[in-house]
């Protein structure tokens, strides 16, 4: 990370840099006629390759604006949460990042990053919710991202009001001739698929974690006892029955929706361009309730960090808050990554309401849950999707294989 920001609580760069801490409609621009004299920096940001190239353009602006330089530097998605935490700590890395809400216990916990100067009601409450650690918020969030149900009119001509009668109506297209699968979920047969399933079973009033007034509380592991072993019972007759099986993995079941062979499917939005392609009428609505309650999807949100180790703090909250926290950054980052703004202003832009896709996920999104930034988490992955790919098997009693899974992961949580 270049530190050359020696200057940094000068005078000058308090009133240049600290004009406002909102996001506005546009980034804001310099009257160079009173403006001080520019101040010479660097600040380094992360970015993945769909989102490079709008950074790169909202930087060019700041720099004209501030004299602050920005060396934007794309990034692998994938390594960069644990190449900033390495790095960080010794004086590399970036002083700006892009990443996954869910990072951000791991990011507290290591040391490596700083609140976020902004005003959480302009957000999303859920998105704010998302990167807000013990009662901070460590993130700038810029959009949303959420499971719903795709459902293809011409075989299922009406929203499902529940689970079953969604099923059923998946059966009779199958038992008609007219559909191959009775509804498609993905649940891979080695790790099983979590994240897919998660709507299921919160209808049965089986959160991951319990919550506090702070955020998800690690020692409350809500997924167990008898509202989970309800879920549990479910999924295992699901596979008895053939509805769900550990064959239908991500690929299988999206080719399988393309080509007409289920009424419907649980997935993302990743999904909906091929599927307008192939169903132009393509439904996107709520899960139904299996359980009872709310089928409530995670919410996973993507935002950007600040790192504590950055001489540039300043600056970089400046570039973060007032330009890439921008309506117009914001609409930009929407239209790159086809996914609902987190900010308020932006996600009722005609832009994203007159999308019906968008529209849609932003209405289940509503109903959705942030998706848990403990570090804890992590140690809850592979006995949970394990153990759903072996309720689907059917490879014993649902209840004590729930049971089991619950103690498992107490066990890793507790000496994590």
């Amino acid at each position: 990370m270049r530190r050359s920001l020696a200057v940094l609580t000068t005078a000058a760069l308090a009133a240049g840099l600290l004009a406002g801490c909102s996001p506005s409609d546009n980034p804001p621009t310099q009257d160079n006629s009173s403006a001080p004299p520019p101040v010479t920096a660097t600040i380094t940001v992360w970015a993945d390759a769909t989102r490079t190239p709008i950074i790169t353009a909202m930087a060019a602006q700041f720099t004209a604006d501030t004299g602050v330089a920005v060396d934007v530097v794309q990034r692998d998605f994938g390594s960069m949460r644990d190449d900033f935490i390495s790095q960080a700590p010794t004086g590399q890395g970036p002083d700006v990042l892009i990443g996954a809400a869910d990072w951000t216990g791991k990011f507290v916990q290591n040391g490596v990053t700083v609140p976020v100067e902004l005003k959480a009601a302009d957000f999303s409450p859920v998105a704010i919710e998302a990167v807000t650690y013990d009662g901070k918020i460590y993130g700038l969030p810029y959009a949303l991202e959420n499971l719903a149900l795709f459902r293809n009119p011409a075989l299922a001509p009406e929203t499902p009001a529940t689970m079953d009668a969604a099923i059923a109506a998946g059966q009779a297209a199958v038992a008609a001739g007219s559909a191959k699968y009775p509804f498609l979920l993905q649940t891979p047969r080695e790790g099983g698929d979590p994240y897919h399933v998660y709507p299921i079973q919160t209808s049965f009033g089986a959160p991951v974690f319990g919550s506090t007034a702070n955020g998800y509380d690690s020692s409350d592991l809500a997924m167990c006892g008898p509202e989970g072993q309800a879920f549990a019972a479910y999924l295992a007759k699901l596979g008895s029955e053939g509805v769900l099986a550990t064959t239908m993995t991500a690929d299988i079941t999206k080719e399988a929706f393309v080509n007409g062979e289920s009424p419907f499917i649980i997935t993302g939005p990743w999904n909906t361009a091929d599927f307008q392609a192939a169903i132009p009428d393509v439904a996107i609505e709520a899960v139904p309730s299996a359980g009872g309650q709310t089928a409530s999807p995670f919410v996973s949100v993507q935002a950007f960090f600040i790192s504590a180790k950055s001489a540039n703090q300043i600056a970089a909250n400046q570039f973060v808050v007032n330009y890439l926290g921008s309506k117009q950054a914001q609409l930009d980052l929407f239209k790159a990554g086809g996914r609902p703004p987190a900010l308020t202003a932006a996600a009722e832009d005609p832009a994203v309401t007159g999308d019906p896709a968008m529209a849609g996920f932003a209405a289940v999104a509503e109903q959705g849950v942030a998706m848990p930034n403990i570090p804890a988490m992590d140690a809850v992955w592979g006995d949970w999707g394990n153990t759903e790919s072996a309720l689907i098997d059917n490879q014993g009693d649902p209840a004590q294989l729930w049971d089991a899974a619950c103690a498992s992961i107490k066990e890793k949580i507790a000496t994590s």
